[in-house]
């Protein structure tokens, strides 16, 4: 049995394709009774669209003439689904799509029935998401639009490229795009350099269309190829560290672009190398892991850990001399510390930014 939102569509494409039909003819179509035409008819009604009922013999249901455009009717699931993309758009570095966000939510708003209309708008009421690292510049919805356009048509477009101080002009053939701790990147075959390449969006100061097209490398893996592309980027300090842990555990705890990961051949760990500007950002990265880990380079590294070990010591020791305040709640006493935890001495802070694919 089909979800009653698509019958009531059903009925609407019936009623636009004859003049007139009974409610006899629409619930042999349907295979239903004429009470369930009449509630179809009525959530069409309630919708906005034009039925007219003509009593009588030969009476039935018709549009009203001159109606051409289908309303877009949402299940509940459907319009949470909308409602939970539109508030996500929010967070992928698109702000100039901000009034259309609104403007769209705004419309859904309107035309919802009361009781889902309130169901949504306690999801936008309490759902909240945490700042967004790593967005400086907010890409073009326009640009975004038009790469990815290209990337599905599999045509070239020209590029206004800014790196750094230095603009270049260079042909693309677009893979696809995609999305990374709140920046948006495209990957494609860049005819300037005769490679594969990526580019931020948000470093675009021009994009053309072009005449031809190109055939995309099967199953090429965008996400996969920025992944590790930033993970093996050179900046900062070499990092080569032996992790004493099987290969898929250290892919579990450890983010995706963190550095390359190689199982050592007598199975004793994996070998982890990877970039940093800032040492002890590291060791603290590091220690989170929570496993035997071996320093292998640089020397300094080994004293970063050391630092972070001595820390750690020290506010542990200073938390233990802390008073112990208690605190009420309506079901039970609890201290302050069941109540919220402690700042932790290895918060990891956002490190800085990585250079720029180019």
């Amino acid at each position: 049995m089909s979800h009653p939102a698509t019958r009531v569509l059903t009925v609407l494409e019936l009623l636009q394709s004859r003049a007139s039909l009974s409610g006899a003819e629409l619930a042999a179509r349907l295979d239903v009774d004429r009470r369930t035409v009449r509630r179809y008819i009525r959530t069409l009604q309630e919708l906005g669209v034009p039925v007219e009922s003509t009593a009588g013999r030969y009476g039935g249901y018709r549009l009203r003439r001159g109606y051409k455009l289908p309303p877009l009717m949402f299940s509940e699931e459907e319009a949470l689904a909308i409602t939970l993309g539109l508030l996500v758009t929010r967070r992928m570095g698109l702000t100039e799509a901000a009034p259309a966000i609104e403007g769209a939510l705004a419309k859904l708003d309107r035309v919802l029935p009361d009781r889902l209309r309130g169901r949504v708008q306690a999801v936008q009421g309490a759902l909240a998401f945490t700042p967004t690292r790593g967005i400086q510049q907010p890409s073009d919805p326009a640009v975004l639009l038009a790469i990815s356009s290209a990337a599905q048509d599999t045509r070239r477009i020209g590029l206004r490229y800014r790196s750094g101080d230095a603009e270049t002009h260079r042909d693309l053939d677009p893979y696809g795009v995609v999305h990374h701790q709140g920046r948006w990147y495209v990957v494609g075959w860049c005819h300037l350099r005769q490679d594969v390449r990526v580019f931020r969006l948000d470093r675009i100061l021009a994009l053309e269309p072009r005449e031809q097209t190109f055939a995309r490398p099967l199953d090429f893996d965008c996400a996969a190829y920025v992944l590790e592309l930033l993970a093996s980027m050179p900046w900062g300090w070499p990092i080569e560290v032996l992790l004493e842990l099987p290969l898929h555990e250290v892919q579990r705890r450890l983010p995706l672009d963190f550095g390359r990961l190689e199982e050592v051949p007598d199975g004793h760990g994996v070998r982890l190398r990877a970039w940093a500007e800032d040492l002890d950002w590291m060791a603290r990265m590091l220690i989170q892991v929570g496993c035997p880990l071996r320093v292998l380079h640089p020397p300094e590294l080994r004293t970063a850990l050391r630092h972070t070990a001595h820390l750690i010591s020290r506010y542990a020791r200073r938390s233990a001399q802390l008073p112990r305040r208690r605190t009420r709640s309506p079901t039970r006493s609890t201290t302050a510390a069941d109540a919220a935890p402690p700042p932790s001495p290895l918060s990891v802070p956002a490190p800085a930014s990585a250079p720029a694919p180019a």
